[in-house]
């Protein structure tokens, strides 16, 4: 069974950091793309960040950049996701997902195994 698992979301105070991770399992990283999504309440999901085949990175949205690091061990089978200074609207269910394109993307439409999510709050 083809499994990605996120985990490391937890309640944090503003300011704080959080590093993710996203463990597969049934299947080897190596010839994937990997990105980071997250979905808060009421909103639809949006990319992050991922890292290509290369380990070469890309931040989706402004909100973030500058505040998180995606890397990937291929050996491990996983990806993290290390993100700084956090604040309340960093709030959302975190997930990856795999994709076979080559060069990072937020089309949804490109990944194919997700993981269920992890949930960060960033809250006082």
């Amino acid at each position: 069974q083809l499994q990605f698992v996120e985990s490391g979301g937890d309640l944090v105070q503003p300011g704080g950091s959080l590093r993710l991770s996203c463990v597969s399992s049934g299947f080897s990283l190596e010839n994937f793309m990997i990105a980071w999504f997250r979905q808060a309440p009421g909103k639809a999901r949006e990319g992050v960040a991922c890292i290509n085949r290369r380990g070469e990175t890309t931040t989706f949205t402004d909100a973030v950049q500058g505040r998180v690091t995606v890397s990937r061990d291929n050996i491990k089978n996983t990806v993290n996701l290390q993100m700084n200074d956090l604040t309340p609207e960093d709030t959302a269910v975190y997930y990856c997902a795999t994709s076979r394109a080559t060069i990072c993307t937020t089309r949804i439409g490109s990944y194919g195994i997700w993981g269920l999510g992890t949930q960060v709050t960033v809250s006082s």
